[in-house]
């Protein structure tokens, strides 16, 4: 990863990281990664989004983590920790979102790690996340240690509206 990439947590999403997510956001689902949207992928639809990701920052639900380059937040990560009261110890991963223009350069091994961190430093022991079955996604979290549980035909749409399976992962957090 180039060394003028900088991650970061926020503590609130103000109108501008609301932007800057949403161009990474949309740059994904255009580019056809299934992260719960669907085709055609709005501004408008991105900005209520994260909108509602801010309002659960506020209310301590999530970390949201952002990776920046001198153009802007190019990648991001959420730590969810809203969780049953008999699950404590765990927190799920979710939109690990990669911009293309950063791609290949370590960026999603580096957000992957600052989330692990986040998480330790909350006390977490366990995460899990799923993914799109045979994504580079699937790859990253195979290599980066991740257990892989199983996995669900059909699950998810992408947003094509063409069905795809979906695979579990979990990690074991370790000080």
């Amino acid at each position: 990863m180039t060394d003028k990439i900088r991650i970061r947590r926020l503590d609130k999403l103000d109108p501008p990281e609301i932007a800057g997510l949403g161009d990474v956001l949309i740059d994904c689902v255009e580019g056809g990664a299934s992260v719960s949207f669907m085709w055609p992928m709005t501004r408008d639809k991105a900005d209520t989004f994260w909108r509602g990701v801010g309002e659960s920052v506020a209310r301590g639900e999530r970390a949201v983590l952002i990776a920046e380059d001198s153009e802007g937040i190019v990648g991001t990560v959420q730590v969810i920790w809203a969780a049953p009261e008999n699950q404590p110890h765990r927190a799920d991963v979710a939109k690990m979102l990669v911009h293309r223009r950063a791609r290949r350069q370590g960026l999603g091994d580096a957000l992957l790690a600052a989330a692990e961190a986040e998480a330790r430093k909350a006390g977490k022991t366990l995460l899990v996340l799923d993914t799109v079955t045979g994504s580079d996604a699937e790859r990253l979290y195979a290599r980066g240690g991740w257990q892989r549980v199983g996995e669900s035909p059909n699950y998810a749409l992408m947003p094509d509206g063409a069905p795809c399976p979906t695979t579990v992962f979990y990690k074991a957090l370790r000080d």
